[in-house]
């Protein structure tokens, strides 16, 4: 059995990193490895750009590439490609022979986009648009080499609503699709993170979110209101202020209502892995869905543990390496 197929165990989170937070916060403190990207920027249809970076083949020049599998991952909420888990898959792509490929959403490519818009948990547009600019630089397609996708939080609520909306069309791009810690209830998921300590974690988001929405209100005049920009406080406000003028929502709830990819999920005919821990903070698990609920192309794994986007395995003081094996596995066979 090749290294890709290895056999993977269920997740159990370590005796020794307790709790949701504890294992949402943790893995962003380890040592990551350091990845070697290719950044290329690539226009827009509607003049803008998206900043790509890419993990190569070894020792092969971009343009002679074998034919070898190709991994897109879609960041999360003001992620990139030195976000941890993004840092860790593209280390493991690389150990393979694989190429991998990380479009960065506008806005978080390291400067400012030229039009008026961003990015947000629904965005199929986008996530189409940006697979089709990924496949016209691989050329390996030709080959039937296989094309995979990966999405983490807002990224995997994207890609899901991608793959959902386009049915059977999807099979025509990808081969297999994963989710990481998605918010598939956008509603509910927006709620739990508007309470308690998971604050926290949005002013966190807002710290970074509120500054660049008063440029884009300071470069496109009345786009944005800027009192009510530096008014945010939560991501209720966020979405109500700025995700829903931006993008054509009419407010909050009907983002988070038409948003949301859990009702697309029985659409979906691609086999996608769905991977979300019961003890995320700020996607309740009662928001979840079962088997009933998916289509059978989708494979749901709800580990207890994990936390948001972490899944630290291994004695102290641990490792982010089961995610990066569950998902080759997943891609590489199906289950």
């Amino acid at each position: 059995m090749s290294e890709a197929g290895l056999p993977v165990a269920p997740y159990l989170a370590p005796m020794w990193l307790r709790g949701g937070h504890a294992q949402t916060i943790y893995p962003v403190l380890l040592t990551h490895p350091a990845v070697a990207y290719r950044r290329e920027r690539v226009e827009t249809p509607d003049g803008d750009f998206w900043d790509l970076d890419w993990v190569d083949p070894a020792s092969v020049a971009p343009a002679a590439a074998p034919a070898v599998p190709t991994v897109v991952l879609f960041h999360g909420l003001e992620g990139n490609s030195g976000s941890q888990y993004a840092r860790a898959l593209m280390a493991r792509i690389g150990a393979l022979g694989w190429r991998g490929v990380i479009p960065h959403f506008r806005g978080c490519g390291g400067e400012p986009n030229r039009r008026p818009r961003a990015y947000h948990s629904g965005d199929h547009e986008e996530i189409g648009a940006m697979l089709a600019a990924v496949r016209a630089r691989v050329d390996d397609q030709r080959s039937g080499a296989p094309f995979y996708a990966v999405g983490v939080s807002l990224g995997g609520s994207a890609l899901l609503n991608w793959i959902g909306r386009a049915g059977r069309d999807a099979a025509s791009v990808l081969t297999a699709a994963a989710a990481v810690s998605t918010p598939l209830d956008l509603t509910m998921a927006g709620i739990a993170i508007g309470q308690g300590f998971n604050r926290i974690y949005a002013w966190h988001f807002l710290w970074t979110l509120r500054p660049k929405s008063l440029a884009m209100a300071q470069r496109f005049p009345g786009l944005l209101d800027p009192e009510r920009v530096r008014g945010v406080r939560s991501m209720h406000d966020f979405d109500e202020v700025v995700t829903a003028p931006l993008h054509g929502f009419d407010g909050t709830e009907d983002y988070w209502r038409r948003g949301s990819s859990k009702p697309w999920l029985r659409n979906v005919a691609v086999p996608t892995l769905v991977i979300n821990a019961r003890n995320d903070p700020f996607i309740p698990a009662a928001s979840l869905p079962d088997a009933g609920e998916v289509s059978a192309d989708v494979l749901l794994e709800q580990p207890p543990g994990g936390g948001h986007a972490g899944f630290v395995s291994g004695p102290f003081p641990g490792n982010v390496g089961w995610l990066p094996r569950r998902l080759v596995q997943f891609l590489t066979t199906g289950r």
